[in-house]
């Protein structure tokens, strides 16, 4: 059996081609269910490509480069990983499951700009691009042939990403419901921190916080600080009002390659441990450290093609 020690998150699929992901999700909801059933996520995963790229009547191409399609792609998989390595101990139906995946996909639509909306990027809407996603799913929930039950069961499990946000206040209709809007919001959390670019994405972020009038961030120093203080209070979230499902993901490295480590995390704990290291080291410029690489536009060339 292979651990940690042997393989890395990033080398299992190259999350930095769209083609790449959508084909391991439908592997991992194939493995669980009737193929056919799969059609609805990967039409509706070349419709938010669309969507993402500028090809979608009266929007503009995505202009966040942090809450970008590669972001989306990655809450994406590790939805479906974390839903199949809980699938033994708490199967999803298959109707939930391929909603929890649609839902991946509309959850940062919000920050997408409407053809009129020439003024700044998306960032602008940081505060309420939840909302703005749900708006976006209900105004166009017909291109995705997406019916009202659907609609309003995709619309609940979006607001389970918002940080802030209090399960108890919505109104899941079931336990099983609520379990999928945990695996979402963690799945939200998972993909964008254990991006194989997290730590160098992070000047991103600061551009999109300080558009969007952020209070607290300053600098682009300010960011990597607070980011400590981020996984501190997101490690609560993960393990307290999301149920610890993040552990599901566990399972499924080792139902799935066979390595008993949980990935996700590890990745996490690395940045973490290497941001620490850069706050504290004040001999050079923290740009440097960093590490910006040309193959972090390389990726965005190819998710935008």
């Amino acid at each position: 059996m292979q651990t940690q020690q042997d393989v890395q998150l990033s080398r299992l699929v190259d999350t930095a081609r769209p083609e790449a992901v959508i084909q391991e999700v439908t592997r991992i909801f194939a493995s669980l269910y009737p193929a056919r059933h799969f059609s609805p996520v990967k039409r509706s995963f070349g419709i938010i490509k669309k969507l993402f790229n500028g090809k979608f009547p009266g929007y503009l191409s995505c202009t966040t480069e942090y809450h970008d399609f590669t972001h989306t792609t990655d809450a994406l998989l590790a939805a479906a990983r974390l839903a199949e390595g809980g699938f033994d101990t708490h199967p999803l139906s298959q109707k939930l499951f391929v909603n929890l995946l649609l839902a991946a996909l509309f959850h940062d639509t919000g920050y997408i700009q409407e053809a009129w909306d020439r003024e700044g990027t998306g960032a602008k809407y940081t505060s309420n691009h939840v909302e703005r996603s749900i708006v976006f799913l209900q105004k166009n929930a017909s291109v995705f042939s997406l019916d009202d039950d659907d609609t309003a069961i995709i619309t609940r499990l979006i607001r389970c990403t918002g940080l802030n946000v209090d399960l108890d206040t919505i109104e899941f209709f079931s336990g099983d419901e609520r379990y999928a809007g945990c695996m979402l919001g963690t799945a939200d959390i998972l993909g964008q921190m254990a991006d194989r670019a997290y730590l160098e994405k992070l000047i991103f972020l600061y551009k999109e916080f300080k558009e969007a009038g952020i209070p607290g961030f300053n600098t682009e120093f300010d960011i990597l600080r607070k980011t400590i203080d981020f996984y501190e209070i997101t490690l609560q979230r993960l393990k307290g009002p999301y149920g610890g499902v993040y552990q599901n993901a566990l399972m499924h490295f080792n139902r799935r390659f066979g390595i008993n480590a949980n990935l996700y995390m590890d990745a996490i704990e690395r940045h973490i441990e290497y941001l620490r290291k850069i706050i504290e080291d004040d001999t050079t410029n923290f740009r440097h450290k960093l590490k910006r690489g040309s193959w972090i536009h390389e990726a965005q060339s190819v998710n935008n093609h």
